[in-house]
């Protein structure tokens, strides 16, 4: 399994746009936020690994 990680950009409602830190991508990625740790917040680091974001 792959191991991707991300900042949070911006939160938008029930949704939240990251951004990808482990490689240069422009693209922001929207996620809704049933899916993020309820504790997020703009510039928080999340790790993405098995189908599940955790705080890092």
């Amino acid at each position: 399994m792959e191991t991707w990680y991300y900042e949070v950009a911006s939160i938008e409602g029930d949704y939240a746009n990251l951004r990808r830190t482990d490689i240069a991508l422009e693209d922001l990625k929207l996620v809704a936020r049933a899916l993020l740790p309820a504790e997020i917040t703009e510039g928080t680091k999340l790790k993405y690994e098995m189908m599940q974001y955790e705080i890092c």
